[in-house]
């Protein structure tokens, strides 16, 4: 009798359900974000400039200063404020303390609550005052030139030494980012960054230098008169057909 040859097990691996591929390469697309905004080609870049120069071709700072003092104070000050508010504080402000002397040897409680209406006036306060004393003791009563030396300064960051020196000195060491720049740098795909050091880094890459103090200003403006944080008025912007965000209202 013949015996039968046993079958031999299949050494063949089961393929994996497609299923489970298709799921793995759809996260593994969403986790790769672009390193770079697609809107930055040279040609977009220099017609966003110029419309800006068009609607905004006098922009300047908003906040009311007769020295570079006063507006490190008021840009201080502007911190989650907005600029009508410090400027209506500053009207009896610089009155009463006209000078880094008056400022740096206030009673602290007594400038928080000259202050208070711009809101955080204790941390306010302290930033004003550390600022008022540095200026006074080493750096000889001025407000420094360079970014180097203004960013030593208490309650100063780039933002601030940026608004000083380029409105101020007329120095463009970088770019002013604030709340509208960054809002607007992310809508115009200029910058895919949310933190604003990294979003400056950016823009500087991308705007000439000669632009930076102006483009800033310009942004600026623009966010405060048109491309609105929850209801942007995209029937009257000039660059409406340069734009692509998500939240365009036409």
């Amino acid at each position: 009798m013949g015996t039968k040859s046993k079958k031999k097990p299949s050494t063949k691996k089961k393929s994996a359900p497609a299923k489970s591929k298709t799921a793995k390469s759809v996260r593994t697309a969403k986790a790769a974000k672009p390193a770079h905004a697609a809107g930055t080609d040279p040609k977009r870049i220099a017609a966003i400039l110029a419309n800006l120069d068009e609607a905004y071709g006098n922009a300047t700072c908003e906040l009311k200063h007769e020295n570079a003092f006063q507006l490190l104070i008021s840009t201080i000050l502007s911190a989650q404020c907005t600029d009508v508010r410090v400027n209506q504080v500053a009207e009896t402000l610089y009155k009463k303390y006209p000078d880094s002397q008056a400022f740096a040897y206030a009673t602290p409680g007594e400038l928080e609550q000259d202050i208070r209406p711009t809101g955080f006036f204790r941390n306010k306060t302290k930033s004003v005052m550390g600022a008022s004393k540095a200026i006074i003791e080493e750096f000889g009563g001025q407000v420094p030139s360079t970014m180097e030396e203004i960013l030593t300064l208490p309650g100063v960051a780039r933002k601030t030494a940026n608004v000083v020196l380029g409105t101020a000195y007329g120095i463009a060491s970088g770019v002013v980012v604030d709340t509208h720049v960054l809002r607007l740098s992310n809508r115009l795909d200029l910058s895919r960054n949310e933190d604003p050091e990294k979003v400056e880094q950016d823009l500087m890459k991308i705007i000439p230098q000669e632009k930076w103090i102006q483009f800033s200003h310009q942004l600026i403006w623009h966010g405060r008169r048109v491309c609105h944080a929850r209801k942007p008025k995209c029937i009257e912007c000039n660059m409406e057909s340069l734009c692509y965000a998500k939240d365009k209202t036409i």
